[in-house]
């Protein structure tokens, strides 16, 4: 695998995306690569504890704009949505704690991978936003419940509706970021976290994560429903046709 790398050393699997050219951004090859790791992951008894990095300054500009909207084999919106969301609700039922290691650029898909994590730790380069709306899209991987259930409905909807960005201290303060550090002290601390919290009974962290996750399971289960309806019905709306014209015009 290329575009994605497991270490799994001193209980902890560290699955780290390998685009740094591209801010990590996610095309269809490496989400099959992140995919494989991280199932790989929660199989190895060796890996209690999960770690989410990237390599380069950004932990994930999202999905790669130079596949938005394109499907292979005659893949339908609703089939691709409805992929990711697997991908991403096995992340939240993994039964093993997740820890996020995000620097530079958590954009659109790349910050609804970190919000999924049961912790974030961000350096003070930090870059939070999901651009979608700039698309005529939204969120379709749990952007709109996690970032409501973290930071409450209002803040939500400010990034969800504006697209603006917002950095590591505002990030900090609504919930977003556990803990902020220097950009070159983050995979340190990081890996100090994810080994303490590994050296711990697993049957008694899973259970701790299911009676916390529990509190918005059915919630956010909803919400993903809705935001697959959502983005199937944008995909195929005017707002988004016409704008996709224009990126395709202009990179004529």
């Amino acid at each position: 695998m290329d575009n994605v790398t497991l270490v799994v050393a001193d209980g902890v699997g560290t699955i780290s995306l390998n685009r740094p050219h591209r801010h990590n951004a996610i095309d269809d090859d490496t989400h099959e690569e992140l995919e494989q790791a991280w199932q790989r992951a929660a199989a190895d008894d060796a890996a209690r504890v999960i770690v989410l990095r990237g390599e380069g300054p950004s932990f994930c500009s999202g999905r790669d704009t130079a596949q938005l909207g394109e499907r292979v084999a005659g893949e339908s919106d609703l089939a691709f949505v409805r992929r990711h969301q697997r991908a991403r609700i096995a992340q939240l039922d993994s039964p093993k704690p997740v820890i996020a290691a995000v620097r530079g650029y958590a954009l659109g898909g790349g910050l609804e991978m970190a919000l999924a994590a049961d912790i974030r730790i961000g350096a003070t380069d930090v870059r939070m936003a999901f651009p979608e709306i700039r698309y005529g899209l939204m969120t379709d991987t749990g952007g709109s419940p996690l970032a409501t259930l973290l930071a409450g409905p209002s803040r939500a909807k400010w990034l969800l509706m504006t697209g603006r960005q917002i950095d590591a201290t505002v990030a900090l303060g609504w919930g977003l970021l556990d803990e902020v550090v220097a950009p070159e002290e983050l995979d340190g601390r990081v890996a100090e976290l994810a080994r303490e919290i590994a050296g711990k009974p697993p049957g008694a962290l899973a259970m701790i994560k299911q009676t916390v996750d529990g509190m918005g399971r059915g919630p956010l289960r909803a919400a993903l429903d809705a935001e697959l309806l959502g983005q199937v019905a944008l995909f195929a709306g005017a707002d988004y046709q016409e704008r996709k014209r224009a990126r395709t015009e202009g990179a004529r």
